[in-house]
Order: C-alpha cells, then structure tokens, then sequence
C-alpha cells in the first residue's frame, strides 16, 4: 500500500463514492469533450486536494452532501488552471502523460479549461453552495494573480524573499486554503477552528511549495521533475534567493547576467546550482519548510484527535519529503 493510500485510509469511501459523482458532474453532450474529459480522468494523479477536502471535513464533523460539492468545485478549478497552464508554459507533458494542448492543439486546451471553469460555477449554482463558490473563486483569483506576478518578476530577477511568499502564498497555497476551508465549511463549522484550518492549509501550501523548488537541485533528476528547470525559466525560488543575499555585489552581478541569458548552457545551470549549494540556499530552504511543516502540526494539536486528523500529521510529512 503506497503512502497516499495509508494516507487516504479514513476517506477510502468517501473518495471511492468521489470517483463517479465527479464523473457524471463534468460529462458533457459534445463527444470531443467527453474523448478528452475521459482521457484527463485516466491520468488523475494523486488527488491531493480532494483528499485534503474529505480528511478536513472528517476531522471537524460529518462528510455531508455540501462536502462532495466542495471537492467537485475544487478538482474542476485545479484541473482547468493545470490545462490553462500547459497552454500559457507550452507544455506537452502533464504528470508523465501528453497535455491536452499537445494532443488536441491551444484552441481546445483553453476552452476546455473554461468548460471545465464552467462546470465548476455551475454546480456551486444548481446547488447553491455560494459560499463554497466564493471561497474557491478567492483562491482562483489569487493564483492568477500570483503567476503574473511571477512572471513580472521573472522578467526584471528583483525577487526579495518577501515577495516570494507573498507569490506562493497566492500561486500555490490560495488553493490549498480552499481545500481547507471548504472541507471544514461543508461540516457547519463557522468559528475560530475555520480560520484555524485556513492557516493549516496555507502552511501546508508553502511547505509543498519550497519541497517543489528543493527539486530543481537534484543533480540526477530523480524527482519526476528535470533538474534546473526552474533556473532555465528564471524563476527566483527561495534556495536561489538567499544565496543571492549571502553573496558579493560582484557574484550577485554575475549570476543575475546568467539567469537573464534565455538559452542556458549545461555548463551554466550547473554553476548556478553549485552557486546556490555553495551559500547553503538548499539547507535554508529546507530548514524554513519544515519550520512551516511544524507550525502546521501545531495547529493540528489544537483541533479534534481522530483518524483524520492522523492522515493530516501522515500528509504533512509526505509533503515535505516526497519525490514528486
């Protein structure tokens, strides 16, 4: 049994019955949808944030009906901004497999995507989960604002560690909150244990964040991810950023001209990342995740002790010590 799976012990129903009910909530009356829509459930990944929406919910109270609804609303925005992504990055490859917009062109990919937005809104209606709609709506919004401020920042390489959390705080843990969120919300919950499990979820997005830049400086790419990928697009992670602060005006000039260069050598990642290694950007990194790793334990203390809450701690250290 793999990790995810021990992990998903407490929801193993829950998420079995999750399978079809998204199913029949993204099936649609034109055929070339529905070719496509089947071959994005057969490479489902891990269903992270599902799982994370189930195991929230378990650990406050009861898995309602509103609970499933918010799982739905979750995957669909995911899976719409994971195509809108491949087409923005020109991507052919999603989790091992050819992306949409590599099989079926840009046109297709991009109204998938707002099919697939769509979709999502209209559950929320039919259903009239707008509070649901408006916490997944806030998290949407916020990842695009934080991949074109990524983008802006990649352009002109000024990055300062402040405004990399802020990046990844809306580009990757906005979702994360949703998760959180609207798992607790689906149970009745309206108190301080809400904004407790918004705090959990935005730890835990960081977390999983910094473990994703982490990847980019393995030598051997042995992490299901192509070593010095983000060096090639200039992206300022948080192990590069502190080096860049530990250095001298001189090497910060020379590895700033480096990174601006669009076509990097081998020869050029490498001695990026041997920059980074040799100013410690890789233990600081993974010293400031698993500071976010415990902040989020500790606010598991706070909340109910059952077997959902144990899935969580089990989630949290597979986030930051995954390959994947």
């Amino acid at each position: 049994m793999s990790k995810i799976d021990i992990i998903k012990t407490p929801i193993k129903d829950e998420m079995k019955k999750f399978q079809p009910y998204f199913k029949e909530h993204i099936k649609s009356n034109a055929s070339l949808l529905n070719v496509i829509i089947n071959y994005l459930l057969k490479r489902k990944g891990k269903q992270m944030r599902p799982m994370l929406v189930f195991l929230s919910a378990k650990m406050m109270g009861e898995v309602s009906e509103s609970t499933y609804h918010a799982a739905s609303l979750i995957e669909l925005m995911h899976t719409a901004t994971l195509v809108h992504d491949d087409v923005v990055d020109d991507s052919n490859m999603r989790r091992g497999f050819f992306s949409i917009n590599a099989l079926w062109k840009n046109k297709v990919a991009v109204l998938l995507g707002d099919y697939l937005l769509a979709k999502g809104l209209l559950i929320a209606v039919h259903k009239n989960e707008f509070e649901l709609l408006k916490i997944v709506s806030k998290a949407v919004e916020q990842m695009s604002e934080g991949e074109l401020i990524q983008m802006e920042k990649a352009r002109k390489l000024d990055i300062d560690e402040e405004t990399y959390f802020s990046i990844i705080k809306k580009k990757t843990a906005a979702l994360m909150v949703a998760c959180t969120a609207s798992g607790t919300y689906s149970t009745g919950v309206r108190d301080e244990k809400l904004k407790l499990m918004e705090q959990f979820g935005e730890y835990l997005g960081i977390a999983f964040q910094i473990r994703d830049d982490l990847f980019d400086y393995d030598r051997n790419g042995n992490f299901g991810k192509p070593s010095g990928n983000d060096i090639k697009e200039r992206k300022m992670t948080l192990p590069f950023i502190h080096s860049l602060n530990n250095c001298s005006k001189t090497e910060k000039s020379k590895i700033i001209r480096m990174m601006r260069k669009k076509n990097k050598s081998a020869q050029m990642v490498d001695e990026i990342m041997d920059f980074v290694r040799s100013y410690g950007g890789i233990e600081y990194a993974k010293n400031i995740m698993l500071d976010y790793k415990n902040k989020a334990l500790n606010i598991l203390s706070q909340l109910p002790q059952n077997d959902a809450n144990n899935s969580l701690v089990e989630l949290l250290e597979y986030t930051v010590s995954r390959n994947k």
